[in-house]
């Protein structure tokens, strides 16, 4: 355990007892996508969301929670099926957590299930001495919150990513254009219990760093699913820009940045944060 564990957490620069803290949630990502790969999850579905661009892409922001979509609509999908690898896996590398399934309140296609465990220790196993004793509640727990879109909207594509660690495995995930389609959408059209969530305005700024062109059409095929969009018209690059700029003249950036403050290291790239700023970049840049 210790030699596949400290070698995952030694591309990590922690200082603190939060950096650990948060090197050992990615780390139960990584362990938890390779068990799903080993049980063939990834030949019906696809990785996406935060968790995945930070995974594969390199965002520079923590991620909690894990996304996927199947490939084709199944009503018929069972997401208990690999709970039983999924903690095999997690064992198998010294981390006991257990994956509780959600139980649905509503006819939502989106499977819900936790990976569950006490954080205090598992960061005992890895933490050097110089930070302990961890100021950290003995009954703490590590919770990490993982989802399944059984009726995924249409037009995306995929690519295959592979790591090393803890074992050789493969991921199906979102392109990044499709990713890119998937955080506009969130930006656009998420519901937050009346709350902004800056994380999708840190994200759409980094993807525009990355140059990233966006798949409209996946994006419409998203927007018609959630009645934000009427599939008689088609999404352009113009509509587009206007619809997020009215997006942006309605956000209270103060409360977007209190949001994404907790997952960054740099609170320094937030200074800029506006509605003219957005709108500014909105205007310069060629999503296509």
């Amino acid at each position: 355990m210790a030699s596949v564990i400290d070698s995952m957490l030694s591309k990590y620069d922690c200082k603190n007892i939060s950096d650990y803290r948060n090197a050992l949630k990615e780390i139960v990502q990584e362990v938890a996508l390779c068990g799903l790969s080993r049980g063939g999850f990834f030949d019906k579905a696809a990785f996406y969301g935060g968790t995945a661009l930070r995974i594969f892409y390199g965002l520079d922001r923590f991620s909690e929670d894990m996304d996927f979509s199947l490939l084709k609509s199944d009503e018929n999908f069972d997401l208990s099926h690999y709970f039983g690898i999924l903690e095999e896996e997690l064992y198998s590398v010294g981390l006991e957590l257990s994956v509780e399934g959600k139980i649905k309140l509503n006819s939502s296609p989106v499977q819900s299930a936790f990976l569950k465990g006490n954080t205090l220790k598992h960061l005992l196993k890895i933490v050097p001495a110089k930070h302990t004793p961890l100021s950290i509640p003995n009954n703490e727990i590590l919770k990490i919150k993982f989802e399944v879109d059984t009726n995924p909207p249409a037009s995306a594509a995929y690519e295959s990513k592979y790591r090393l660690l803890p074992s050789p495995f493969m991921v199906r995930l979102y392109d990044k254009p499709s990713l890119f389609a998937g955080k506009i959408h969130a930006l656009l059209c998420r519901g937050w219990k009346n709350r902004v969530k800056g994380r999708d305005f840190y994200d759409f700024l980094w993807y525009i760093s990355q140059n990233t062109s966006v798949n409209l059409l996946h994006l419409q095929k998203r927007m018609e699913q959630t009645g934000h969009w009427n599939s008689t018209e088609m999404l352009t690059l113009r509509k587009l820009k206007a619809l997020l700029k009215e997006r942006f003249f309605s956000v209270d950036f103060e409360v977007a940045k209190k949001d994404v403050c907790p997952f960054i290291n740099d609170i320094d790239k937030l200074a800029l944060w506006s509605a003219d700023f957005f709108c500014s970049i909105t205007d310069e840049w060629n999503f296509n």
